[in-house]
């Protein structure tokens, strides 16, 4: 399983930390991953504060030294970029089976070990805070509801949408069409809530669809992995999941557990608005012939 991020374990330092040392946190976080490629110097001056300083909270985070600290970065983002090609390759996958290792095991007993641990992890270390929020947004019938995946997540936008459109008013998918798209994202306002996925090998226009949101005074809710889509900075919710798989491709089954549990959330936030709205549309279907 994927450790969290740098970003993680100094967030959770915040509280522990001197006030002259939150100070240089406080700059990482904000300029992260970039600022941490920043010199010792140059960190010490955004953050206002002597160099010492910044070697302080290294060593705080369990770094021997700012050099330590900056491999430790470097290694994190390696991942955050990794491909199902370089993991192939990586891995050698393929081609060490029946060697004796671990990986040994029969595929379906890999895979039932992997994915009940990243289904776990990912449930256990979701943010509490984070996801009550996408419940409140999500459930908010006075806010409007705007869906967006990627290159392999696009099914799971529509597979949350299809189950909100069946519980609630004003749920839609992002048009893929340039003109559709454009006066879609031209209307949006502050009772809108753009629901994004994206996961690593990151899409460019998931953070500035997120970025054009929050400008707007809308909402973003963000589903990605542990390492944290770019789009995270401009995200209300970020919702991180687990990825790995006994594969060389990310999974997304821990994605779909997160999905389901949020959903079980809206329905029983909604209450009976969801059970009324659901009778109604099962109705509707019946009387056109589609169920």
């Amino acid at each position: 399983m994927a450790p969290g991020t740098l970003a993680d374990k100094i967030r959770l330092k915040l509280g522990d930390v001197s006030p002259a040392e939150r100070k240089v946190a406080r700059v990482l976080l904000a300029g992260y991953p970039s600022a941490g490629f920043e010199t010792m110097a140059v960190l010490a001056e955004r953050a206002a504060v002597s160099a010492p300083t910044v070697l302080r909270l290294v060593n705080r985070l369990g770094y021997r030294g700012f050099p330590d600290f900056q491999a430790a970065l470097r290694a994190e983002l390696d991942e955050r970029n990794a491909s199902p090609l370089s993991l192939y390759e990586a891995t050698d996958y393929g081609r060490t089976q029946g060697d004796g290792s671990p990986d040994d095991l029969p595929l379906l007993q890999q895979s039932s070990n992997v994915f009940t641990a990243a289904v776990q992890q990912t449930l256990t270390e979701l943010p509490p805070h984070d996801f009550d929020h996408a419940i409140k947004l999500l459930s908010d019938s006075k806010r409007r509801i705007t869906l967006a995946g990627g290159r392999f997540t696009n099914v799971f936008a529509h597979y949350l949408g299809l189950h909100l459109m069946q519980t609630r008013d004003e749920v839609r998918f992002l048009p893929d069409r340039d003109v559709e798209r454009t006066a879609v994202l031209a209307a949006l306002h502050r009772r809108d809530v753009l629901v994004i996925f994206d996961y690593r090998r990151y899409e460019e226009d998931k953070v500035a669809l997120a970025e054009l949101v929050r400008s707007q005074g809308g909402k973003v809710i963000l589903f990605t992995d542990v390492w944290l889509s770019p789009a995270s900075t401009h995200a209300d919710v970020v919702l991180p999941s687990q990825v790995a798989a006994p594969s060389p491709y990310d999974s997304l089954v821990p994605t779909l557990a997160v999905i389901e549990t949020i959903v079980a959330g809206v329905l029983t936030s909604l209450g009976e608005a969801a059970h009324q709205r659901m009778r109604h549309g099962e109705e509707t279907a019946r009387r056109m012939g589609l169920y």
